[in-house]
């Protein structure tokens, strides 16, 4: 265990955040094409990448704690403490660069995120909008298969039968 497996799941948890970044843009393009019948279908693959990226941010975290002890850190410390407690050599560039890759990552995630939450919205409004404008007057059919509404005027009743 040390700085090389904590890179490694690093990069893993860089490569989730990415997926994600993509099932995110999938599904804003679900969203702006009006496709909501695969939207479910796109927020449930969201979701997976999700509980990947939990897993993923538990192993890291454990990770980092055991590097933080080698390092003379706190257990709890965030990877820029990381950073700051590394050994000369390389480690402090590969962890700064994995620093800023994933905040990098986030703050696109965060803004897809907040721009397919409006469209759900928007969508959810318009759908709202439409059904309070249906009539629930029920209407009935014809002789001929036609719909006919119910007329406000007099009737003949045939009550002969």
């Amino acid at each position: 265990m040390g700085a090389n497996e904590l890179s490694a799941l690093l990069w893993r948890e860089r490569e989730l955040l990415e997926l994600l970044s993509f099932k995110l843009e999938e599904e804003q393009l679900l969203l702006t094409a009006g496709k909501s019948r695969w939207v479910q279908h796109a927020t449930r693959e969201v979701e997976q990448v999700l509980v990947r990226l939990r897993s993923t941010g538990l192993a890291r975290s454990v990770e980092a704690a055991s590097l933080a002890r080698e390092w003379g850190a706190d257990e709890d410390a965030p990877l820029r403490e990381l950073v700051a407690h590394a050994p000369a050599g390389p480690w402090s560039d590969i962890f700064t660069g994995h620093l800023q890759a994933m905040t990098q990552l986030t703050g696109q995630i965060k803004g897809l995120r907040d721009e397919n939450e409006q469209f759900l919205r928007a969508a959810a409004r318009s759908t709202q909008e439409t059904l309070a404008g249906v009539t629930l007057d029920p209407t009935t059919y014809d002789a001929t298969g036609a719909s006919g509404g119910v007329s406000a005027g007099s009737r003949l009743v045939d009550r002969t039968l």
